[in-house]
């Protein structure tokens, strides 16, 4: 179910309430179509979208603060980011000091207790995660061969090299689709819209999907 809105727009009776952080428009269409998969009922969820992960990691810290004034305990944040050509350890270190900076304590931090925010990485790009549900991708864009993903520059979606952007829209641009360029709004669509998550082949996909079902099942 998806909320929109602050606090004061979060009705009685919810269990766990959920905020994603996420860096553009193209994360927000996903998550959209994959959230009411897992989010439902009494659970709600609602997403704020910053302009690129530059802004989102400027702000993060500042974002943070102003939920700490209020927050309940039956709310959790979600920061996801993409990678990129980042060192990933650093990438996630810096997230966790943020909401240390911030006075909210973060899943890592919590060794497996109590906590607020839980920081995801998708790697190295969220379309990594597309690649991790061959199925959807030929769902969307059905003149793709249906062993694309067994070749050995796919076979591993956070491993592709060269960016997973560039990878899909290359992949895609052979097959006749988005001659002058991917949009990525519209391809988030599209792919997310028929993606089942339990078969996703993405590693960073899979931890970001289980750090949800532990949020959901154990409140």
């Amino acid at each position: 179910m998806l909320i929109r809105g602050v606090k004061s727009l979060i009705p009685k009776g919810v269990k766990m309430h959920l905020e994603f952080l996420v860096e553009e428009l193209s994360v927000e269409m996903a998550l959209h179509n994959l959230l009411p998969k897992l989010v439902t009922g009494e659970h709600t969820y609602k997403i704020i979208t910053f302009q690129g992960k530059q802004d989102l990691l400027k702000k993060v810290t500042m974002e943070l603060r102003g939920y700490r004034r209020w927050i309940p305990q039956d709310f959790k944040i979600i920061v996801l980011v993409d990678r990129d050509s980042q060192d990933c350890h650093e990438l996630k270190e810096h997230l966790e000091n943020c909401a240390k900076a911030a006075g909210l304590v973060t899943k890592t931090q919590s060794a497996g207790g109590t906590f607020t925010v839980m920081n995801r990485i998708a790697i190295e790009e969220i379309e990594s995660w597309y690649f991790g549900d061959p199925d959807a991708v030929r769902a969307a864009y059905p003149k793709i061969s249906t062993n694309f993903h067994k070749k050995a520059k796919f076979r591993y979606p956070d491993q592709i090299g060269g960016g997973t952007w560039e990878a899909l829209e290359k992949l895609l641009k052979s097959k006749g689709y988005y001659r002058h360029g991917l949009r990525k709004t519209e391809l988030a669509r599209d792919i997310s819209k028929h993606m089942e998550p339990l078969k996703n082949r993405s590693k960073s996909f899979q931890i970001f999907w289980h750090g949800i079902t532990e949020i959901i099942t154990d409140n």
